[in-house]
């Protein structure tokens, strides 16, 4: 019982910040300006909510900084593709390599430091965040399937021109999505640090690219987010406790997660292909 009991615990320490992730990443998605800067986003919002709660001392003020950074990072994000007509793609690109420089320069000023920055951990955090991913999914079901602005984001992706016809901007719904994947990257980037106690340079190791898969195993719902994120969890804490028991190579329990996503996106390619 308490080996099931630490094996859930892990999935759901390690589905906490995708469920973030892919929540915000979700709207971009469904607007058809997918958000490739999400590992960039994770860091930033891990980064500043460390260096804000090692100052202060205060969770909340910890969170509002991990928004505000990832947020700020998404609206130049948005500005440089919609304003300076950049490539979408190219720009997130550039925003994962900014963010990740910035935070060492700004760590190297502020710590004197390149490497780890330890503060206090905040005991029972895991709780408290999975709620509130809980709670923005349910919120971002509501307000992408039962609201104006959710049926103006969908239609962003296919149906652009009518929204055009109507008066109505596509620009503004999709710099709109970028800007709350934003906040709910930064969200998922401050439990990576929160959690830990401490920043450590490039800590969110692939979770960005990750959660992008998370979007489409999911079927770019909230609901199919939820199972995509808990699945993936599961496998990567599966494969963390396998490793003590199992007289395999790490290196291959290790990738155990990752196969286990090639297999599940392999296999929503064939099912889509088949419905069409």
């Amino acid at each position: 019982m308490d080996n099931l009991s630490s094996l859930l615990r892990g999935s759901l320490t390690i589905m906490t910040p995708l469920l973030f992730a892919a929540a915000g990443g979700l709207f971009p998605a469904l607007a058809g300006t997918l958000n490739i800067a999400l590992e960039g986003l994770l860091l930033a919002g891990a980064f500043s909510s460390l260096a804000v709660f090692y100052h202060t001392g205060s969770a909340t003020a910890a969170i509002a900084a991990a928004i505000l950074s990832a947020t700020t990072l998404s609206a130049l994000h948005a500005f440089t593709a919609f304003k300076l007509r950049a490539n979408i793609f190219i720009t997130g690109l550039a925003v994962n390599l900014f963010s990740s420089g910035l935070c060492v320069v700004i760590s190297d000023k502020l710590f004197k430091t390149r490497g780890v920055v330890a503060a206090n951990s905040i005991p029972g955090l895991l709780k408290w965040y999975f709620i509130a991913g809980l709670l923005l999914l349910i919120i971002s079901y509501i307000a992408i399937y039962k609201t104006p602005f959710g049926y103006r984001l969908r239609a962003c992706d296919k149906n652009s021109d009518a929204l055009i016809s109507l008066g109505i901007n596509p620009r503004l719904y999709q710099t709109a999505a970028l800007l709350l994947s934003g906040a709910f990257a930064g969200i998922g980037g401050s439990f990576l640090s929160l959690n830990l106690g401490a920043f450590v340079p490039g800590m969110s190791a692939g979770k960005g690219w990750i959660a992008l898969v998370v979007i489409y195993l999911g079927w770019r719902k909230p609901q199919g987010v939820l199972a995509a994120a808990f699945v993936f969890g599961l496998a990567e804490s599966f494969s963390n406790y396998a490793q003590g028991f199992w007289n395999i190579p790490a290196d291959f329990i290790l990738a155990f997660p990752y196969f286990c996503t090639l297999i599940a996106m392999i296999a929503v390619s064939v099912k889509t292909r088949h419905n069409f």
